[in-house]
């Protein structure tokens, strides 16, 4: 498990403009402890590594190499020794890439290197201040525009051993129904801490070495060059902070600079956002964006019904665009029925798909329209959003020139890539859609069977040969060129290693099976390869609840049983190295009206459950006698209920879980009602709740730095209080320095340990069918009452 654990990632792969390089970044497998134990402020909803100057990270790059796509030896990029590396950045010419290195003192260097010849060099000796910025190419290609730590910036202010006075808040009948947010500003020396870390100073950084600093020092969140290279889109943070939501609904302005030294024209001048409803907007501009193939034209979305979902509305929002350039005013060019959810723009014209959100029935839609012809409206897709069968895929994007991202137009037609959802699994697609009225799209690529292989970009200006990313069930993913047409051919492109080929042979099957409410369900189970012919496995169940409003949907596969199995980190699949069969991704749906759907939860979770231990004990390899469940996050909440509310199982892990949903009263999930709302529906779902009737081992396990919305890990330590305290069986683990997710080497390391331990010792060494000759399913049980689900809807 060591071994494996430490085998290398897959590295991160981007494509530059063109298609014609992809730059190859590695990176370690796992960050030691001392990393993830370096000082840290917690300000605001972010966390700040003061040395750096930036936004803590735990994944930093070691080297990077550039692979032509038409063949060719690999272009080494030549760095110092040491410093970790940022993920490059292509200019939009496709002949250079950016990224950060961490220096020697600890702050961040601009560098560029030619992705040619990967002779690389550092631009500036001030430092990148990567807190709130960080770089972004020029149209031109030839300058970053980067945010620097401020010249002569002091040390950061300490705090006075002395309190000034308490910290205050007040409410005054407005309604702020917001999340539980983590990682607030608490208090005068926060505010003052923050705002030490967020100044910056822009400057245009040329690749000729001249650095040209812009006058001002703020606290810019946001810095986005128009495609004329004269206007800059930038978005200033102000004071007053706010204690109740994090950095990004903090109060702010927005303006448009001319580099060629026009006066500033404000946009927008937008308060904290504390008062946005549940499922809502914030009021004013927001998701702003230039217009490609415009010079400097601004677009953004405003709410027409105050950003509140309960409202009645004709049009929930509407589309505005100003052209900076010509110095003329906003004006309306559409409106949506439902709420904005994106907007694409199509190379050279002035059309663009917009899709908007119907949340009563989580729907959505993408329509056509023409900026020429307002009143021509053509609906391409119109779909549940958790329709995967139906989905048809997204749009190829380009990068121009100027920087910004359109819809590849050829021939008039676009190209949709999509995951080819279907009963036998996930097979990808690449598909041509004439826009023409009545057109129907031609399928280009289709994965073939018994391999998995994706659409990553066009090979070049031709749209005849495709770089795929391909794996199978027993080659690793690589990148391959593969060409269109009666003789299609396949070239290799990189050559990434088995991670672990120790272990070989692993046996998967797609699972599908149906609940008692007639929902259809599926899973994949996962076998080791040396299990031997008739032997029955103690089987781990892996899961994560998601909730759909009507059973077809519901019961779609959503599995890829021919892509390869990798096993890392603390995926449950480690577990085949040690004697376990695992039903990964088993599906739990929460089905019903999106309005009461949690009322039901309960036994929809025990009935889905009871129906995948069935079919895995069907197949005549898995004990169902000897049955974990686990789970992270909402798969934690998950384990927990179904332990407190069946018996179907031996033991449980939760990770990272809320078990008191009281402490998320405003909303959890897709819950859209408050606990005043529904107090029954959250204390029926809340395990902390039940813990008297969990009477199966649970080993619970949480960062101690979890900055999750609604998981923080007060929720693991009340859970394993009050199951202590009520004579229950339970292991709480806290680790140090560890997020929602756990990233430090011996972090995974230890949670592995503790989870083979806890199963070994309460799952494994458990009464056994193979040894006792027999082979029934296990009994729907439900605790202290309660009949199983009917069927929703």
């Amino acid at each position: 498990m060591v071994d494996i654990v430490d085998a290398a990632p897959t590295p991160r792969v981007s494509m530059d403009p063109g298609g014609t390089r992809m730059a190859v970044a590695h990176y370690p497998a796992l960050p030691s402890m001392a990393l993830l134990a370096a000082p840290m402020h917690r300000l605001a909803g972010v966390r700040i590594d003061p040395r750096a100057h930036a936004r803590r990270t735990t994944r930093l790059y070691d080297r990077i190499e550039v692979r032509a796509t038409d063949g060719g030896a690999a272009v080494e990029v030549k760095l110092p020794a040491g410093g970790g590396l940022s993920a490059p950045t292509w200019s939009p010419d496709g002949r250079h890439l950016a990224f950060t290195r961490r220096g020697e003192t600890g702050g961040l260097e601009l560098w560029v290197a030619d992705a040619r010849t990967g002779e690389a060099r550092r631009l500036t000796e001030r430092s990148i201040n990567g807190v709130m910025g960080g770089l972004r190419w020029m149209p031109g290609s030839d300058a970053i525009l980067a945010n620097l730590v401020p010249a002569g910036l002091g040390p950061a202010p300490k705090a006075s051993p002395v309190p000034a006075g308490p910290a205050v808040q007040e409410t005054a009948g407005r309604k702020a129904t917001n999340r539980t947010y983590q990682d607030l500003l608490k208090n005068a020396h926060d505010d003052a801490l923050f705002e030490h870390f967020a100044r910056s100073e822009l400057a245009l950084v040329g690749l000729d070495g001249k650095t040209r600093v812009l006058p001002g020092v703020d606290m810019y969140s946001a810095v986005s060059p128009a495609p004329d290279g004269r206007h800059v889109r930038v978005e200033r943070v102000n004071r007053p902070f706010s204690r109740s939501v994090p950095l990004r609904r903090f109060p702010r302005t927005v303006e448009v600079w001319d580099l060629q030294g026009g006066a500033p024209v404000t946009i927008a001048d937008l308060p904290a956002a504390e008062e946005v409803p549940i499922g809502g907007v914030p009021t004013g501009p927001r998701a702003l964006r230039w217009q490609p193939g415009e010079a400097a034209t601004l677009v953004w979305v405003e709410a027409l019904d105050g950003g509140d979902p309960n409202t009645e509305a004709p049009a929930r929002d509407r589309l505005m665009r100003r052209a900076m350039d010509e110095g003329g005013d906003a004006v309306e060019f559409a409106r949506i029925e439902h709420r904005f959810r994106d907007l694409q723009w199509l190379e050279g014209s002035q059309r663009y798909l917009v899709t908007d959100y119907d949340r009563d029935r989580r729907w959505t839609r993408t329509e056509l329209r023409d900026l020429a012809q307002p009143d021509a409206r053509r609906v391409l897709f119109d779909r549940s959003i958790h329709d995967r069968y139906g989905d048809p895929g997204e749009p190829v994007m380009r990068r121009g020139k100027d920087g910004t991202w359109a819809v590849r137009v050829d021939d008039d037609a676009i190209f949709l890539s999509g995951m080819g959802a279907s009963k036998a699994g996930d097979r990808p697609f690449l598909d041509r859609l004439p826009l023409q009225e009545g057109a129907k799209a031609t399928r280009l690529f289709h994965s073939p069977p018994g391999s998995y292989a994706r659409f990553v970009d066009f090979a070049g200006d031709s749209t005849d040969a495709l770089v795929l990313w391909q794996e199978s069930p027993t080659a690793p993913p690589n990148y391959f060129v593969s060409t269109l047409g009666p003789e299609a051919t396949t070239r290799a492109v990189t050559d990434f290693p088995h991670p672990h080929p120790q272990i070989s042979g692993i046996e998967k099957q797609l699972l599908t099976y149906t609940r008692a409410d007639g929902v259809p369900l599926s899973g994949t189970l996962y076998l080791p390869a040396d299990r031997a012919e008739g032997e029955r496995l103690p089987l781990l169940v892996w899961a994560y609840p998601r909730e759909y409003t009507d059973p077809k949907t519901a019961g779609q596969v959503r599995a890829a049983p021919t892509r390869f199995t990798r096993l890392r980190g603390t995926s449950p699949l480690l577990f085949l190295t040690q004697g376990y069969a695992v039903l990964d991704g088993a599906a739990m749906p929460v089905v019903g009206d999106p309005k009461n759907m949690n009322d039901t939860l309960i036994p929809q979770l025990v009935d889905a459950a009871a129906a995948a231990i069935d079919a895995a004990a069907k197949t005549g390899a898995v004990d169902s006698e000897r049955v974990a469940v686990a789970g992270h996050s909402y798969g934690a909440f998950m384990t927990a209920n179904l332990l407190a509310h069946s018996d179907l199982f031996r033991a449980g892990i939760a990770r990272s879980g809320a078990y008191n949903r009281t402490l998320t009263p405003f909303g959890f999930q897709s819950e859209r009602r408050t606990l005043w709302e529904a107090p029954a529906a959250y204390e029926q779902v809340s395990p902390l709740f039940h813990a008297d009737k969990i009477n199966e081992p649970l080993l619970m396990i949480h960062g101690e730095v979890d900055n999750n919305s609604g998981t923080f890990p007060l929720q693991s330590r009340r859970l394993f209080h009050a199951m202590k305290g009520l004579g229950g069986t339970a292991r709480l683990v806290m680790l140090p320095n560890e997020s929602h997710g756990y990233r430090g080497r011996a972090s995974v390391l230890h949670v592995l340990a503790e989870s083979l331990g806890w199963l070994d010792r309460h799952v494994k060494g458990a009464g056994s069918e193979a040894q006792e000759g027999t082979a029934r399913a296990p009994a729907v049980t439900q605790k202290g009452g309660g009949a199983p689900a009917k069927a929703p809807g």
